[in-house]
């Protein structure tokens, strides 16, 4: 199968017409494409140019031509002997994302009536058998018996056939080619071969061009070809050139939808996964090596690079470059996760200590001794293998080398043999050259009117009392090193004295919140075992406290200003825990004002609702980074609360934002509880600086996440803790070696929970290479639409939607139109060849567009909106993964007894059934849908009722019932919201209840509630993009 580049006749740089006014149904383009760098200057397409934004594709072959007209020739037409080329669409058409038009219309041709349009594009799109290949008409031929298909070399020959009726997607493994190319997606294994039909969906009106016969499959003949069945027509009426000479656009029998299950499947590309390399050991001893999906179970055994559940890589292998890398547009990029937790069966992090010498460096690049270093001369100097630099080995450091010029202590010491380890940092790596404190939790509740008649403080002093016994400590140490102090606001502050020799805890007042200081030193910051019987007098307290309060207004700057002056009083570092109910009226420092403006969605002033207020809030993010002081804030919002602003700290210190819109104790009590437990007892790291090293010929140069930057190289971060992702973006700045590959270190400097100073070092080397086939092989989907999120969700503060959403799709395009062309075997321009690696690419970047921040609606709070934008900033590859391709799980037919999880199903309402029950969930939000036809007998086992009408809505759990199919479902939801990193709430919504319609906008492969494509009409979408690039 050739893997090699051929040559599109037109080039591939010419500028191209409808790329930049982009206006199928996305809204109509700007003057200019804006490519890349979100914010840099507009290009205009000439060459793909440096900026382009670049984006994801991998090995794939296509049925293979015969030379001759198929081959791209600028005076042979791809769809039939017409001299035209493709009309441009008109001039407008409904912007993306407005339900009520039918988003294509511009694509079909104007013939057709509007039912067909959709219909229509999509049969012009034939999926190839091994190509990922969705292909349009076949290129002219003088009869149909000349189809490129009639000889297929033995390599791609097409599936084994079945009589019409047998066609179902439940047939797909007996379906998969015999010899199909390693490299390439074959379609058949998803059931239907795909349809590409003559007559339909040619972009000019008027009769079908002479001799073109009808449907024409891989190994479909036409009927009364010997060996070939008659195939019954995906769209009813058989499939034979019966159409050949009706003229204008196609009328005839009713028609269906194209099979969804022949085009590429998210929940096929996990399974497949699991099956082959699930529950298998990923050793990390081989550079370049392309590791597991997020979604598989495996354990890793670290050899020298770290475990990708500490870094993974847009791609694997780098192009060598700065050209090869602009020419695919695909984006060099690492997510790192420097405190992922490992699962109980991998080994801890070693913990290097060279005493006061501290550790081993490079001289010239400050690298940290890793695996990559190379020992010369006997074993007394080193040459560094980031700049080159020879060194001398210190001499407590020396070795004698083994006869492969290997140290004799290799494996003794973790910095020589594994990707990630840690050292004890020395005092030159501390504030003021002095050891640090223990870091410290402050609790600050807000006792306003609104939280005390919900009985949310009350909830919140009870939890305490038990949560403060599992502060997270050491391994091995009995309790925890962490300090604990107490503060209540509303409009004024109170601070507590909880010092262990009081009988009563103390109260003091600060009323001036103008100039915020902490009025007492001694006993605000107590260790909790000590002041444990004077602490649960205080949480008693509280509630009592303020039972009476009419004061609603509240302040919020002032309260971190308060954690901020505390923390540097102390000496130490820490989290403030702020439980927050309303936006911060009262007059102080950081007063908001209701600035929800509804007029501004789908302006170009829209991006200012995801700006924050300046001043203030932007002063205080650099004051807490400054003394490691991490925000976490809790918010009980009944109303606009202005979350863009008040989130702006904690997504600068590595904190974390939960949003609770009109809390009730009985409905979110236990959903913000578990929220709380996690977050107090995650394992976490204070006070952090974090630099990314390179070898040379490429560097880190640009950052995405919960971070603060003081400079382009120092990634500060008040805390880190272990769901916290941050996306790290590379480019060229010379050629890259394929025999050196490129290596990458990630040193974390931070204050541990018990007041330690330590260095955390992940490496990684990756492969390099001047073959975009191995840039396209090694790509990794997951992490590419973690990089396109977090690029997209930062472009929307100063780019309109529009912009931002067309980037997306002609980065697509770009990426996918560019393996076409230099990777895919030839064939027709009709097919959609997509890489093995980046077959699903589509699917998640339609869902990344159908997104709240993304999507331009009246309807959708601009909080929330603004609030998800903020939480995917900080997100690693899985938590990316899962939020834009929910899992759907049918609960009807599940096996009680089996231990294997059940198999997820692909998110679109076609799988759902009347009689169902399915369990959807995306690490934010959990459904359990009920359809209207489900047994009595699966209500009786989950709800003990006779039947679903008897339902009382607003359930948020299980009753637990003593019956088989209770208890295992019951331990799939545990076991989930133990997994992910949030609680979820459980919601309960039958089938055609008004409830249902959130439950709906989770279905990513349909019509998107609020505006958006479906799966399939954006598929056409970047078909039609990549072949207007190609032609």
């Amino acid at each position: 199968m050739s893997q090699q580049g051929y040559v599109a006749a037109p080039p591939y740089s010419q500028a191209q017409p409808g790329m930049g006014a982009y206006q199928g149904g996305f809204g109509s383009g700007p003057t200019q494409p804006l490519y890349g760098h979100y914010g840099g200057p507009p290009q205009a397409l000439s060459a793909p140019s440096a900026g382009m934004m670049k984006s994801s594709v991998s090995p794939a072959a296509s049925v293979p031509l015969p030379p001759g007209p198929s081959q791209y020739n600028p005076n042979v037409q791809q769809n039939g002997s017409h001299p035209q080329s493709y009309p441009a669409p008109p001039a407008v058409s409904a912007p993306y994302g407005q339900p009520p038009h039918s988003l294509y219309n511009s694509m079909a041709s104007p013939g057709p009536p509007p039912t067909q349009q959709l219909t229509n594009q999509m049969s012009s799109m034939n999926l190839g058998s091994h190509a990922q290949g969705l292909q349009s008409p076949p290129p002219p031929a003088s009869s149909v018996v000349q189809q490129p298909f009639q000889t297929p070399p033995p390599s791609t020959m097409a599936p084994p056939q079945m009589p019409p009726g047998l066609q179902s997607p439940h047939m797909s493994p007996l379906m998969s080619p015999p010899q199909s190319p390693p490299a390439s997606t074959a379609m058949a294994s998803q059931s239907m071969a795909g349809t590409s039909m003559a007559s339909m969906g040619r972009p000019f009106p008027g009769p079908p061009p002479p001799g073109l016969g009808g449907f024409q499959q891989p190994g479909l003949g036409s009927a009364g070809q010997p060996g070939y069945p008659p195939q019954a027509g995906q769209f009813g009426g058989y499939m034979a050139g019966a159409h050949q000479n009706m003229p204008g656009p196609f009328t005839g029998p009713p028609q269906k939808k194209l099979d969804p299950d022949s085009i590429p499947s998210i929940t096929q590309v996990i399974e497949d996964d699991q099956v082959k390399q699930g529950g298998q050991v990923f050793t990390t001893n081989i550079r370049g090596q392309v590791p597991p999906l997020v979604t598989t179970d495996f354990t890793v055994t670290d050899q020298g690079n770290a475990s990708p559940r500490f870094i993974r890589c847009t791609t694997y292998s780098l192009p060598c470059t700065a050209d090869l890398a602009k020419q695919c547009q695909v984006p060099l990029a690492a997510i790192i996760k420097p405190f992922a937790s490992l699962p109980k069966n991998e080994t801890p992090l070693y913990v290097v200590n060279h005493g006061d010498t501290g550790p081993v460096r490079c001289n010239r690049c400050k690298a940290y001794m890793c695996p990559y270093m190379q020992f010369i001369d006997g074993g007394r100097r080193y040459q560094c293998g980031f700049c080159n630099c020879v060194n001398e080995v210190p001499v407590f450091y020396f070795q004698h080398l083994d006869h492969m010029g290997r140290r004799v202590d290799f494996y003794e010491r973790p910095e020589l043999s594994l990707g990630s380890y840690e050292f004890v940092a020395t005092l030159d790596y501390c504030k003021n050259n002095r050891p640090p404190n223990p870091p410290a939790y402050i609790f600050m509740i807000d006792v306003s009117y609104n939280n005390i008649k919900s009985g949310l403080v009350k909830l919140i002093c009870d939890e305490l009392k038990t949560l403060l016994e599992k502060l997270p400590r050491e391994e091995g140490m009995e309790t925890s090193a962490i300090k604990v102090g107490f503060v209540t606001y509303n409009k004024v502050l109170h601070f507590y004295n909880v010092k262990s020799a009081l009988a009563q805890p103390q109260m003091m007042v600060v009323s001036d919140t103008a100039e915020m200081f902490v009025p007492l030193l001694d006993g605000f910051l107590v260790n909790y075992q000590d002041s444990r019987a004077v602490i649960y007098n205080l949480l008693d307290q509280i509630p009592d406290m303020f039972a009476d309060t009419a004061e609603s207004e509240t302040v919020f700057a002032p309260v971190i200003q308060a954690g901020v002056e505390a923390f540097k009083a102390a000496e130490c570092s820490g989290k403030l825990f702020i439980f927050h109910s309303s936006m911060p009226t009262a007059e102080a420092p950081g007063k908001l004002k209701n600035r929800d403006d509804k007029k501004l969605v789908n302006t170009d002033k829209e991006k200012t609702l995801f700006q924050p207020q300046k001043g203030v809030y932007e002063q205080l993010s650099k004051d807490c980074v400054a003394s490691g002081c991490c925000v976490d804030l809790f918010l009980f919002p009944s109303q606009y609360t202005d979350i863009a602003t008040m989130a702006d700290v904690p997504s600068h210190t590595g904190g974390s934002v939960y949003k609770y819109s009109n809390f009730q104790v009985e409905t979110d009590g236990e959903h913000f509880l578990r929220d709380l437990r996690k977050d107090v007892q995650k394992s976490i790291g204070f006070d952090a600086i974090m630099r990314v090293r390179t070898s040379t010929g490429f560097r880190a140069t640009d950052f995405f996440g919960g971070i603060y930057m003081n400079n382009t190289t120092d990634v500060e971060m008040a805390a880190v803790d272990c769901d916290k992702g941050m996306t790290v973006e590379f480019k060229h700045d010379d050629t890259l070696s394929e025999e050196t590959g490129a290596l990458m270190q990630c040193a974390l400097l931070y204050t541990t929970i018990s007041g330690q100073r330590r260095l955390r070092i992940h490496n990684l080397s990756l492969n390099c290479s001047s073959q975009l086939s191995e840039l396209y092989k090694s790509c990794e989907t997951d992490s590419l639409i973690n990089f396109f999120a977090k690029s997209a969700y930062r472009a929307i503060l100063n780019q309109p939607l529009k912009n931002v959403r067309e980037i997306l799709v002609n980065q697509t395009a770009h990426m996918l139109a560019c393996y076409r062309k230099n990777c895919a075997s030839p064939s027709a321009a009709s097919q959609l060849i997509l890489p093995d690696a980046m077959k699903v690419f589509p699917v998640y970047m339609n869902s990344l567009m159908k997104t709240a921040p993304l999507v331009g609606s009246t309807e959708l709070s601009t909080d929330d909106r603004a609030h998800q934008r903020l939480s995917v900033m900080a997100m690693g590859v899985e938590d990316t993964q899962l939020l834009l391709y929910p899992r759907l799980i049918p609960l009807h037919n599940i096996d009680v007894n089996s231990e294997k999880p059940a198999t997820p199903v692909r998110c679109s309402e076609e799988r759902l059934t009347d009689s169902g029950i399915f369990l959807l969930e995306n690490g934010q939000s959990m459904f359990l849908w009920l359809g209207q036809a489900s047994s009595p007998d699966l209500i009786q086992s989950l709800f003990n009722l006779p039947s679903l009408a008897h339902l009382q809505g607003h359930m948020c759990a299980l009753p637990e019932l003593d019956n088989p199919l209770s208890t295992k479902i019951r331990s799939i939801i545990s076991g989930l919201l133990e997994k992910r990193s949030n609680s979820m709430k459980l919601q309960i919504v039958r089938q055609k209840d008004k409830p249902e319609m959130l439950f709906r906008q989770f279905l990513v492969e349909d019509k998107g509630l609020h505006g958006g494509a479906s799966y399939m009409d954006f598929l056409c979408y970047v078909h039609r993009e990549i072949r207007q690039l190609l032609t």
